[in-house]
């Protein structure tokens, strides 16, 4: 018994931070079939009510962390298969390309942005648009995101979509086109929030290729907030040995700048010639770079 415990907590240890995410959709997602039955409540009827992005902008702010908490929460067994089936693996190609931090901020992102697009919508045009009173759940925004800057930084990449090979940029132009007409149907809210997502994801795409990174704040905000519950210790080292400089920079930021200037090479020779252009080391060195 103790070795099958052993066995769990390594498997659990070596799940990647997007396998988590699904594991906790999933997790949720169960709770919320479990109560429904307990309570004899109906299909897809709200659950957790505190944890979803209401339509009212002064709910909102009785609860404002349900501009995140509302993208892990699913109560339809095909929502929730679709978006963590795509999450998985768009996860995959991301870390073989970007590191884990940077994806995280996309999908991230994606969820505020898809989340904000949602209660502009519902403050300015509810009335006018007749439009029902049904919160925001799912990870759609996050998802999209992540598939719209793919898309986006490697337009001419192709892929195999059942047996056709097809250019990425082929992808994100069709998903953006159903989410502009899913603008009419009932689920307007829920497209808006798509179409936020699809924004940030080509934004920070857009961005990245300049060499500036929108997210590396939003970034910042969060690992100070995860360092509030790691239990670091806050005292600082008095006695420090100095680092050579290099170029102006220390060692290990003259190694990163390098590292980075090589993920961006090869980055760019992926979007001009696809990935298979590229050599058995640089291939390793990316799947190296994407789990750091």
């Amino acid at each position: 018994m103790t070795s099958l415990n052993d066995d769990i907590r390594d498997k659990l240890r070596r799940l990647s931070v997007f396998e988590k995410i699904i594991g906790l959709n999933v997790l949720i997602y169960i709770i919320a079939c479990i109560v429904r039955m307990v309570r004899d409540i109906p299909p897809r009827t709200s659950v957790f009510t505190w944890f979803e992005l209401p339509t009212d902008a002064f709910d909102f702010l009785l609860q404002p962390w349900s501009i995140l908490t509302y993208g892990f929460i699913h109560y339809d067994f095909y929502h929730i298969l679709f978006n963590m089936l795509i999450l998985y693996f768009v996860a995959r190609t991301m870390s073989n390309l970007f590191s884990v931090r940077q994806s995280l901020n996309i999908y991230f992102l994606g969820i505020i942005v898809g989340g904000v697009a949602f209660l502009i919508l519902y403050s300015l045009f509810a009335e006018a648009l007749s439009l029902a009173n049904r919160p925001l759940i799912g990870a759609s925004a996050g998802v999209r995101a992540l598939l719209i800057f793919i898309c986006a930084y490697m337009p001419y990449r192709e892929t195999r979509f059942f047996m056709i090979t097809v250019k990425l940029w082929y992808i994100g132009a069709i998903l953006v086109a159903f989410d502009l007409i899913g603008l009419f149907t009932p689920n307007i809210g829920g497209n808006v929030a798509h179409l936020g997502g699809n924004l940030l994801g080509y934004f920070y795409a857009v961005q990245l290729q300049k060499g500036k990174d929108i997210g590396e704040g939003f970034g910042r905000l969060m690992d100070r907030f995860t360092n509030l519950f790691s239990g670091k210790s806050n005292l600082k080292t008095v006695h420090k040995t100095k680092k050579k400089s290099y170029a102006g920079h220390n060692k290990d930021e003259f190694n990163q700048f390098n590292k980075q200037k090589k993920i961006d090479m090869i980055l760019d020779k992926i979007s001009k010639s696809g990935y298979d252009s590229l050599t058995k080391e640089e291939k390793e060195f990316l799947f190296k770079a994407g789990k750091d």
